[in-house]
C-alpha cells in the first residue's frame, strides 16, 4: 500500500510524533485529518500542509468529540484509509508515591482513549480494509523503575493491539504497533527536566536505547510502516532487541541485576518527584484539569 491519495486521521497530531508523521504522510500525498487538544497549533499544522487537510479539536477519552472528528473527517475528505492511533501522555514516580489520579488518568488517556479511538473509526476502517497503527512505546516490553504507569498503559495498547489484530484480519485490516524508545519530543524534554537528576543517575539503559531519535526520523520510520502495512515498527530500528529479550528484561534475574542500581535511584526518584508535587509535566497538568 502507498498512502498517496489515502485519508489519515492522526490523533495527538499538534505536537510532537504525530505532528511529524502528519508531515511526513501529507509529504508523500496523503489527505490527512489531524485531531487533538490544542485547536491553535491544529489548525497552524492544518494552515501549512494546505487545503486537502483538516483538523479537529478532539478529546480522546470524550467518545462525543471522537465520533464528531471521524464524522468531519469522513465528510470532508470522503472516508478514512489509515488510523494513526498515537495520542498519549508521560508520567513518572513510583507506585508508592506516584500521585494516583495520575495513574488512573494515564491509563485512561494512554489505553482506553487508545480504544476510543480505534473504536470510532473501525467501522470506516472495515469499509475500505484499512490499515491501523497504535503508537505503544518501547516501554510496554522494557519497563524501569519510576514508570509503572506509563509502562502499565503501553503494554495494555500493544496487547489490545495483538487482539485487535486477530478480530479484524479475516475482514482485510491490518493492524500495527509502533515501539519507539526516547524520541525528541516536547514530551520527553519535558520528562527530562523534570527528572534530569535522576537521568543523569538512571538505572544504565544501553546507550543505542537511550539516544534521542530526532523526531523526524521517528515520523518516517512510521510512515514506512504505514506504506507496508507493518505489524510491528520499532524506533530505532535496533530496539528489536528489546523484542527479542523481552521476556528476560521484564523477569525477576534482571529485577536482581538492578537491585544495586535501583537501591540509588529509587529514592532519587521518589524525592524529586515530591520536591515537583506532581506526577506528569507541568504542561500536561495545565492542560488536563482532571489531574
Amino acid at each position: 500500500m502507498t498512502v498517496a491519495g489515502k485519508t489519515v486521521l492522526v490523533t495527538g497530531a499538534a505536537r510532537g510524533i504525530g505532528e511529524a508523521t502528519a508531515r511526513q504522510l501529507a509529504a508523500r500525498g496523503a489527505r490527512v485529518s489531524l485531531v487533538g487538544l490544542e485547536p491553535e497549533r491544529l489548525e497552524a499544522v492544518a494552515t501549512d500542509l494546505g487545503d486537502r487537510h483538516v483538523w479537529f479539536d478532539a478529546d480522546i477519552t470524550d467518545p462525543d468529540s471522537l465520533d464528531a472528528a471521524v464524522a468531519g473527517t469522513v465528510e470532508a475528505l470522503g472516508g478514512i484509509d489509515v488510523l494513526v492511533a498515537n495520542a498519549g501522555i508521560a508520567s513518572y514516580g513510583t507506585v508508592a508515591t506516584m500521585d494516583p489520579d495520575a495513574f488512573a488518568r494515564t491509563i485512561e488517556i494512554n489505553l482506553v482513549g487508545q480504544f476510543r479511538t480505534v473504536r470510532a473509526a473501525l467501522p470506516e476502517i472495515r469499509q475500505r480494509r484499512g490499515y491501523i497503527l497504535v503508537v505503544a512505546s518501547l516501554s510496554s516490553m522494557a519497563p524501569a523503575p519510576g514508570m509503572s504507569a506509563y509502562t502499565a498503559s503501553k503494554a495494555g495498547v500493544e496487547a489490545f493491539a495483538n487482539a485487535l489484530r486477530m478480530e479484524v484480519g479475516f475482514e482485510g485490516v491490518d493492524v500495527g504497533t509502533a515501539h519507539p524508545s526516547f524520541v525528541d519530543t516536547d514530551m520527553v524534554r519535558e520528562a527530562d527536566a523534570d527528572m534530569a537528576d535522576v537521568r543523569e543517575d538512571g538505572p544504565g539503559i544501553p546507550a543505542f536505547l537511550d539516544r534521542r531519535v530526532p523526531v523526524e526520523d521517528c515520523a518516517r520510520q512510521l510512515a514506512d510502516a504505514i506504506d507496508r502495512r507493518a505489524g510491528r515498527v520499532f524506533v530505532p530500528r535496533g530496539a528489536i532487541v528489546a523484542h527479542w529479550l523481552r521476556a528476560a528484561i521484564g523477569g525477576p534475574l534482571a529485577a536482581r541485576a538492578m537491585r544495586r542500581r535501583a537501591a540509588d535511584v529509587v529514592p532519587l526518584m521518589e524525592a524529586q518527584v515530591e520536591k515537583l508535587g506532581r506526577s506528569v509535566s507541568a504542561r500536561t497538568e495545565a492542560h488536563d484539569t482532571k489531574l
